[in-house]
């Protein structure tokens, strides 16, 4: 059974850094690919950032050059560094993995940025 959870989120001032955490079960992450998407109120969800089986990372442009995807394959777990947050980055975080035909998704966790 495919299951995701995502910790690490919290409150946070603008310019400070921020690590995201998504705990895999049921699959391997270093076989899979990994996808980190941000929702506000109002708003669809939003790409932020994947990482694919090879190790090969990409990035949505907002968060490009701040944000880092990275998994630890003995914890089977998905991060995501987040460095000099602004507040336009509050969201809820969510990560998210496809497999066999299927989207799966954590409960996400969310992330303030604020003065």
């Amino acid at each position: 059974q495919v299951q995701l959870v995502e910790s690490g989120g919290g409150l946070v001032q603008p310019g400070e850094s921020l690590r995201l955490s998504c705990a895999a079960s049921g699959f391997l992450v270093r076989s899979a690919h990994m996808s980190w998407y941000r929702q506000t109120p109002g708003k669809e969800r939003e790409w932020v950032a994947r990482i694919i089986p090879n190790g090969d990372t990409d990035y949505a442009d907002p968060v490009k050059g701040r944000f880092i995807i990275s998994r630890d394959n003995a914890k089977n777990t998905l991060y995501l560094q987040m460095n000099t947050l602004k507040p336009e980055d509050t969201a809820v975080y969510y990560c998210k993995t496809y497999r066999r035909g299927s989207d799966y998704w954590g409960q996400g966790t969310q992330v303030t940025v604020s003065s």
